[in-house]
C-alpha cells in the first residue's frame, strides 16, 4: 500500500475528471485509397507522406503509390512492376524504394532500386546486397539508409546495413543481430532500429559509422511503423506505442486500429511530436486495411499528468494519486549485468533492493554451491554454499541477511533438506526443512521464511507439503490445495502469500500441462482465486502477496503478468525469453536472471521498472 509520503506531489487538486496520462493522443485521418501491408513509407512529416507497393491480399500485390497531403491521399505515378517487401525513404517529392520481393507467388528477391522525384519513377543503381523484408529511412532520394532483412538465397538473415548518396550504395558496418521488419527511422548519420524478428525487443542506435545496442523496448515491435529521430522517437505496433527520449522508452497512448506492417510518416526529421501510422494487417492473419491515425503531442485537450500528481476526483469522489506507487499497468525491462555463472532452476532472494541488490545461490547445469551477489551493474562470486544444490531451492531474505533452503542434491541423492543462512560473509547450517524438495520456492525474510510445494522423491510427485520457518524451526502448516511444482509465489510475511501455476499434481500427464491455478494463504488456510491468463511452470516472480511479477515461459514466449491481490493482468514482455531463472526485488523495481533460454543455462539479467499509473489511494 502507498504511503502519503512515498508521493511526491504535495498539491491536491480538485477535478471533474481524471487528467489525462499519456503524452499525445492518436486520431483518426484520411483512409488511403488503397489497402495494403509490407509497403514502402515515405515522406517528411505526418501531413505529407507516400505509399508505394505491397501485399494487398489475395489477389496479390501491388505497384500503385499514393501520397498524403495533411488532409487526402491522391494515387500518383506507379512503379514500373508490382513490389513489396521493399523499403526505403525520403520525401514525397523524392524519394527511394529498393530490394523487395513479389511473394506470395513469387519470394525471389530483386535488385532494382527506384528513384522518385515527385511525378515518375527512374531506375538507379542496385544494393550491394539485395534484401527484403529490411526498413530504409531518410530526408530525401539522396540520402538513404537501409537495413536487415532477409537477403539471397532466400530467406537468409542477414545484418547488412547500406547507405545511398544520390548515385552508388556504400556498405557500412552490419548491425549487431540479424533480423527483419525492423523499425527504422532517422537519417544516414543518426539513426535508430528497434524491435526485430526473431530477437524480439532489442534496439540499437546508428551514429553514422557503427551500430551501438542501447535500452529495450517493452513490446516487441517487428513490422511496426516508426518516427522522429535517434534521440526521441515514437514506435509502434499493433496497438501499442512507446515513445523514446533518448535513453529509456515510455508506452504511451494506444492506437485505434490494432495493426502491423504499416507505413509511417515523419520517419526521418523532427521528433515525436507528430507522427503517422497507416495501413497494415490486423493481427494475426486478419484483414488487410487503409486505415490512417495521426499523433500529436502535447494532448489537445485535459491536463498531462506528473508522476507524484495527486487530485480528489468529484465525479466519484474518491483520492487519486499518479505514479508507481499507486498502481501498475505495464513497465519497462531492460538488460542488466550477466552472471559469471550460467545456471537454471534456481531460487534467489526476495531481496527488497529492487534492481540494485540480488543474491543467487546454487543452481543447475550442473548442480553448484556457487553464489553471486548483484550490485544494480554486475554480479559478483562471493562464498559458496556449504551444500550445493539446484532445482529450484527455496531463498529468502536480503543480500546480507539470506536464508537458502531444500532443494535437488548432486547425484545421486535426489534432494537436499539442508537449511543455511548467510550474513554478507559467511553460510551458517541451521534447522533442516521436514521434508525435501525440488523445483520448490520460498519467500519472506532470514527469520521468518515459508517454504512452497515441490517435487518429493519420487521426482514425478508434486506433493501439497507447505512449512514456516520462524527463526529456529520449521514447522509443517495446511497444505496447499493443488500440489505442484515449478511455480511462481509472492509472500509478504508469514501469514499473507500467493502461489501460481506450476506443472499438474500426480498423475503426470505427458509432456506435463502447465497450471493456471492461483491460491492464496492468510496464515491459516489456502484459497483458489482467480487463475492466471496463461499457464506455465519454471516461472520467475518477485513482490507480495498483493502486488507480484510472474514472468517466464519459454525460449518463443516471454510473457509476464501482474498480480493485483486479486486478478492478473498481462504486461510487458521479458526481452531475453526463458524460464527457471531467479527471481527478485519488488513489483515496482525488480529483476529475473538466469534460467533456462533453450536449449541450456543463461546468464541473462533483467531489470524491471514498473509504469507510472492512476489509483485510488485507501487509508489504513
Amino acid at each position: 500500500m502507498a504511503k502519503l509520503k512515498d508521493i511526491r506531489g504535495t498539491g491536491i487538486q480538485f477535478l471533474a475528471e481524471d487528467p489525462v496520462i499519456y503524452k499525445g493522443t492518436w486520431a483518426s485521418a484520411p483512409s488511403m485509397n488503397t489497402a495494403r501491408q509490407t509497403f514502402v513509407a515515405y515522406g517528411q512529416s505526418s501531413s505529407l507522406a507516400g505509399a508505394v507497393n505491397g501485399y494487398l491480399g489475395p489477389p496479390g500485390i501491388t505497384a500503385n503509390n499514393e501520397t498524403y497531403n495533411g488532409s487526402a491521399w491522391t494515387e500518383v505515378g506507379d512503379t514500373p512492376a508490382p513490389n513489396a517487401y521493399n523499403q526505403g525513404g525520403g520525401s514525397t517529392t523524392s524519394a527511394l524504394i529498393t530490394g523487395g520481393d513479389g511473394r506470395p507467388a513469387n519470394p525471389v528477391l530483386f535488385a532494382t532500386s527506384l528513384e522518385w522525384d515527385g511525378s515518375s519513377w527512374t531506375e538507379v543503381a542496385e544494393m550491394n546486397t539485395v534484401i527484403a523484408e529490411g526498413y530504409g529511412t531518410g530526408a530525401s532520394s539522396t540520402a538513404i539508409l537501409v537495413t536487415n532483412g532477409r537477403a539471397a538465397p532466400y530467406p537468409t538473415l542477414t545484418t547488412n546495413s547500406e547507405t545511398w548518396n544520390g548515385s552508388s550504395w556504400t556498405d557500412t558496418n552490419n548491425t549487431n543481430s540479424t533480423g527483419t521488419l525492423r523499425p527504422l527511422t532517422g537519417t544516414t548519420t543518426a539513426a535508430i532500429a528497434t524491435s526485430d524478428q526473431p530477437n524480439g525487443t532489442n534496439v540499437e542506435i546508428w551514429n553514422g559509422s557503427t551500430w551501438t545496442e542501447t535500452t529495450n523496448m517493452s513490446n516487441y515491435a517487428s513490422g511496426g511503423a516508426s518516427a522522429g529521430t535517434s534521440t526521441e522517437a515514437l514506435v509502434t505496433r499493433n496497438n501499442k506505442t512507446e515513445s523514446w527520449d533518448g535513453s529509456s522508452w515510455t508506452e504511451v497512448a494506444e492506437l485505434a486500429s490494432a495493426r502491423r506492417s504499416t507505413g509511417n510518416g515523419n520517419n526521418n526529421i523532427s521528433n515525436n511530436t507528430t507522427a503517422l501510422v497507416y495501413g497494415g494487417e490486423t493481427d494475426p492473419g486478419g484483414a488487410i486495411v487503409a486505415t490512417t491515425e495521426e499523433w500529436s503531442f502535447p494532448p489537445t485537450t485535459g491536463i498531462s499528468l506528473q508522476e507524484g500528481d495527486m487530485w480528489f476526483n468529484s465525479a466519484s469522489s474518491t483520492l487519486k494519486a499518479y505514479g508507481t506507487a499507486a498502481g501498475i499497468t505495464s513497465g519497462t525491462w531492460s538488460a542488466g549485468g550477466n552472471l559469471n555463472t550460467p545456471r537454471e532452476r534456481w531460487g534467489g532472494t526476495t531481496s527488497t533492493g529492487g534492481t540494485t541488490a540480488a543474491l543467487g545461490a546454487g543452481g543447475d547445469s550442473p548442480v553448484i554451491a556457487s553464489v553471486e551477489q548483484y550490485d544494480g551493474t554486475s554480479w559478483t562470486e562471493t562464498t559458496d554454499l556449504n551444500t550445493a544444490r539446484g532445482v529450484s531451492g527455496g531463498g529468502s531474505g536480503t543480500t546480507t541477511a539470506t536464508l537458502v533452503f531444500a532443494g535437488g542434491a548432486p547425484p545421486p541423492s535426489p534432494v537436499v533438506t539442508n537449511n543455511e543462512s548467510f550474513n554478507g560473509s559467511a553460510w551458517t547450517e541451521l534447522t533442516d526443512v521436514n521434508t525435501g524438495r525440488t523445483e520448490s520456492k520460498g519467500g519472506g525474510t532470514q527469520t521468518a521464511a515459508l517454504l512452497y510445494p515441490g517435487y518429493v522423491p519420487p521426482p514425478t510427485t508434486a506433493r501439497n507439503n507447505f512449512e514456516e520457518w520462524d527463526g529456529s524451526s520449521w514447522t509443517e502448516l495446511a497444505e496447499v490445495n493443488r500440489g505442484r511444482s515449478a511455480i511462481g509465489a509472492g509472500t509478504t510475511s508469514p501469514t499473507s502469500a500467493v502461489i501460481f501455476g506450476g506443472s499438474n499434481p500426480p498423475p503426470v500427464p505427458s509432456p506435463t500441462p502447465a497450471e493456471t491455478s492461483t491460491e492464496t494463504w492468510n496464515g491459516t488456510s489456502w484459497t483458489e482465486v482467480n487463475n492466471l491468463n496463461t499457464g506455465r511452470n519454471g516461472i520467475m516472480s518477485f513482490g507480495t502477496a498483493t502486488s507480484c511479477i510472474g514472468a517466464g515461459k519459454d525460449s518463443s514466449e516471454g510473457l509476464v503478468e501482474y498480480w493485483n491481490g486479486t486478478s492478473w493482468t498481462e504486461i510487458n514482455e521479458l526481452g531475453t525469453f526463458r524460464n527457471g531463472g531467479g527471481g527478485s526485488g519488488t513489483s515496482v523495481a525488480g529483476l529475473v536472471f538466469a534460467g533456462n533460454p533453450q536449449p541450456g543455462a543463461g546468464t541473462a539479467t533483467e531489470e524491471f521498472v514498473a509504469a507510472a499509473a492512476i489509483s485510488t489511494i485507501t487509508t489504513s
